[in-house]
């Protein structure tokens, strides 16, 4: 007979919550009243945009991410839309742009300038016209680059490609007409060849993104989802919305077979929308309630049980909205796996919290940080459209590595075989770092260039850390972040060390080589 213990062994079990000290809060920002149940914030690693209050239209805020402290009351806004912003997201492959919708039954597209904006951005790159009602949902494609959806009050979901040179987009490549009420959430799969909806009627959706015919439907009558997420690779969906007697609820679903969820858990009574959040990297559920200060977490599991609690972060001050840093914008050297972004509306402030593992060690942790998704698109949007999927493009998070996987979409001709990769940072921030350098792009003359030039150039990108330079980089304000940067230190030199050892074995091997070279021909 087998003993099952009472625990169960993991690496994230005593995961904590670290909120921000208050002057890395971001202070005085007016954000929006809009009664809508969407997050109102999206994060990158340049920049925080929240919803705010404009009179006469809608508009929201772009923050430098390092711009911390007290907001000025006349900071610049975005705005161009004549009726409230619902929704903003970052394109996931170009920090530097984000669309917006909004109850004007449009979608913009804006490019967000390097410098800090000094005044109003109004001007759109892309503006989409296809809706006729408001707005509520954008989602870019997770692999296929200039791929958008949106999801409009008209019961549509539209597919927009802005690989084009119009300005005014009227017409989309395609228009899903299935549901039969409002479309509450969307979710991409990993490989974005499946889009899963949530509806007014309170069904679930599994639909093929291309020609929009639904593959799978829940009518399931005991849970009313509300949210709905793709568990990464897992063939898994989970939901939150309410149970037959309002309690608010979780239930996680085979993809192949939505007749009946695997699991359903009762949370508690509350009337807030349950936003859910997926680290498919350390497969770790994050259930923030709108309305609460606590966030929950659990590790998710192929078998039974499929959702195992952790513990919950618990806070007095509840979240009207909440933003997500992408992964490639962690701080590693503090074990960080998780950001949140909370906007507080009783206190105007916007509250980071940080999701830590704590660890002991100062150097790079490698189980926790498997290869994650980079910021470099997999596909063109003519190949999707085509009919073609292909897994995310991977990076490492260990500072100074490279891509993991092929070079970026759409595929240019290579000068030669001796073509360096770069480090894994936004293109267009590399484009910017080597015209402010002085220092020409790859060119015909890295084709000539012998193995120790190509290992030297090598080197002055490793220090691009962790996405930004670390001679770039503000001085610490704080003692905590004194401290984070006295660790990154003590990496880079750690890893320099390395490289000087690897140059010594080299070093000696030549020679030895040399010495038997010189002996073999003093025999002759």
């Amino acid at each position: 007979m087998s003993w099952h213990p009472q625990y169960r062994s993991s690496k994230f079990r005593h995961v904590y919550g670290k909120p921000a000290s208050k002057e890395n809060c971001y202070d005085s920002v007016p954000i929006t009243r809009s009664v809508h149940d969407n997050h109102f914030c999206a994060v990158n690693p340049h920049f925080i945009a929240v919803v705010t209050e404009c009179a006469g239209g809608g508009a929201f805020l772009v923050i430098p991410l390092h711009q911390t402290g007290k907001l000025d009351p006349h900071y610049p806004k975005v705005c161009g839309h004549r009726g409230n912003v619902l929704d903003i997201k970052w394109n996931p492959f170009d920090d530097f742009e984000i669309a917006s919708c909004s109850e004007d039954a449009t979608i913009k597209i804006w490019k967000i300038p390097k410098q800090l904006l000094a005044r109003n951005l109004t001007t759109y790159r892309k503006e989409l016209v296809g809706h006729s009602r408001r707005v509520g949902l954008v989602e870019w494609h997770p692999t296929a680059a200039n791929i958008l959806f949106s999801a409009g009050y008209d019961y549509k979901v539209m597919v927009w490609n802005l690989d084009t040179k119009e300005s005014v987009i009227a017409n989309p490549m395609r228009t899903i007409t299935c549901h039969q009420d409002v479309i509450l959430s969307m979710s991409f799969n990993t490989n974005g060849s499946l889009l899963a909806t949530t509806c007014k009627d309170r069904k679930i959706r599994v639909v093929d993104p291309r020609v929009g015919i639904v593959l799978q439907e829940a009518s399931y009558k005991g849970h009313r989802a509300n949210k709905v997420l793709f568990l990464g690779n897992l063939k898994k969906l989970l939901s939150t919305g309410t149970s037959r007697w309002n309690n608010r609820q979780m239930a996680l679903w085979d993809q192949d077979n939505l007749s009946m969820p695997l699991t359903e858990e009762d949370l508690d009574g509350s009337s807030g929308v349950l936003f859910p959040f997926y680290d498919s990297d350390t497969s770790m559920l994050y259930i923030v309630g709108k309305g609460d200060g606590n966030i929950r977490y659990y590790e998710v599991n192929t078998e039974k049980p499929y959702l195992s609690y952790l513990t919950e972060y618990r806070s007095y001050n509840p979240q009207k909205g909440i933003g997500v840093m992408p992964k490639r914008g962690l701080d590693v050297s503090s074990c960080e796996v998780f950001r949140f972004y909370k906007l507080i509306t009783t206190k105007s402030l916007i509250e980071p919290v940080s999701m830590i593992v704590p660890r002991r060690s100062e150097s790079y942790q490698e189980d926790i940080y498997p290869p994650t998704a980079a910021a470099q698109p997999s596909l063109a949007a003519h190949e999707w459209l085509g009919g073609m999927n292909r897994e995310p493009i991977m990076m490492s998070l260990r500072p100074g590595s490279e891509l993991l996987d092929s070079q970026p979409l759409p595929p240019e001709k290579p000068f030669s075989n001796f073509m360096v990769r770069v480090s894994p940072r936004p293109l267009e921030h590399m484009v910017q770092l080597g015209t402010n350098d002085g220092h020409a792009p790859c060119s015909l003359l890295e084709e000539k260039a012998p193995k120790w030039a190509t290992e030297q150039r090598l080197e002055e990108r490793s220090w691009l850390t962790n996405g930004f330079d670390i001679f770039e980089c503000p001085p610490p304000k704080t003692e905590n972040e004194l401290l984070q940067m006295f660790y990154r230190q003590q990496e880079e030199i750690r890893r320099l060390r390395e490289l000087l050892i690897q140059r010594e074995v080299q070093t000696k091997q030549l020679e030895l080589e040399i010495k038997n070279l010189r002996m073999g021909l003093g025999q002759f």
